[in-house]
């Protein structure tokens, strides 16, 4: 009904709420959805005290507005839906006099610009990035094989049984840095787009960490079983969303809970291309959270908040997923920490 009374609401990038005489939800619009993580289906019917957790501004911009019979701005609101991380927005409320409709509600994130230039700049970093790894891995894999081979003909020549021991060690941390350098250059393998199903490649991420962890470390599961399947490279993903576990169960020195969560978003600006649908996959654990002095650096290569860390899985699962047209980011806090991953369904077609 409503699509068909405000036929552009379903395209703006704006999340708008439509309220009816009893204030309550009437309709809202994909962006909406996209930008709360709420469904249509949730939202109808709600107030605004069920819908956020905090409606105290919300409240105040109503009344405001109903006494006056005109639109009210209240700036810089926060904002939180449970299970979301809080967002500042402007909201404009604007009283209308519809048989069905009694409030209009525009909500416009304040961080959406810094957002879309936080994201280019990570791309032009990731782009250089990956080149100077590129060069540099090429430049240290030659030497390397031949101190390993100078270190295998010195062994033979060694008089005395226990100077071996000095030359496995040069042998064995030649081979350790062969691996280093082979998974720097790893990510240039072309994907292979096929239709893919998401949650095929949850539960193989979610058996293989199973398989590495112990019991006290929790995997569960919040699926949206009717997303439709994407075009994607199902082993980079995989590879991409295991790092990320990884982290996680890493982070939680083996006890904690790990929630894989998939959710419908809708009309979703990535890499500056406009998708009217996109499929969300969220990784989210209680533990403590990434340090702060990195958190703005995660995905640079060999940025690692644990001892003895490579600093590279991060930055592979983010070249995976740029790779899918698609785009990561990392919101952090002590006991709740959350991978938000966005893919097109179809990264060759925008609306």
């Amino acid at each position: 009904m409503f699509p068909a009374l405000f036929p552009g609401l379903e395209n703006l990038n704006t999340a708008v709420f439509l309220f009816d005489q009893s204030f309550r939800v009437k309709y809202i619009n994909a962006a909406a959805e996209n930008l709360f993580g709420l469904s249509r289906n949730q939202a109808i019917g709600q107030s605004l005290g069920q819908l956020f957790i905090e409606a105290a501004m919300l409240d105040l911009a109503v009344t405001h507005a109903l006494a006056h019979f005109a639109s009210f701005t209240e700036h810089e609101v926060m904002l939180e839906t449970p299970g979301r991380p809080s967002i500042c927005a402007t909201c404009v409320v604007t009283p209308v006099e519809m048989d069905a409709v009694r409030l209009i509600m525009e909500f416009f994130p304040l961080d959406q610009q810094l957002k879309i230039a936080r994201e280019e700049r990570m791309l032009l970093q990731q782009q250089e990035n990956r080149e100077l790894i590129r060069n540099l891995a090429h430049e240290i894999k030659n030497p390397l094989g031949g101190i390993r081979g100078a270190a295998q003909l010195l062994e033979r020549e060694l008089p005395r049984p226990d100077l071996l021991e000095y030359t496995q060690v040069i042998i064995k941390e030649a081979d350790r840095l062969q691996s280093l350098m082979d998974r720097l250059l790893t990510p240039h393998r072309i994907p292979h787009f096929a239709p893919t199903n998401i949650h095929e490649v949850l539960e193989r991420v979610r058996s293989l960490s199973m398989a590495e962890t112990p019991e006290t470390v929790i995997i569960q599961r919040d699926y949206d079983l009717s997303l439709p399947a994407l075009m994607a490279d199902q082993e980079q993903l995989i590879q991409a969303i295991l790092n990320i576990v990884r982290n996680a169960v890493q982070a939680m020195e083996g006890h904690g809970e790990i929630v894989l969560r998939t959710r419908v978003a809708r009309q979703v600006t990535l890499a500056k291309k406009r998708y009217p649908l996109a499929i969300q996959a969220v990784i989210i654990d209680n533990g403590p959270g990434v340090p702060e002095s990195i958190r703005e650096r995660i995905f640079y290569p060999l940025v690692s908040g644990k001892e003895g860390g490579s600093g590279l899985g991060l930055t592979l699962a983010q070249t995976y997923i740029n790779r899918h047209q698609g785009a990561i980011a990392c919101d952090s806090r002590p006991g709740a920490t959350r991978f938000t991953i966005l893919l097109p369904i179809n990264p060759c077609e925008t609306e």
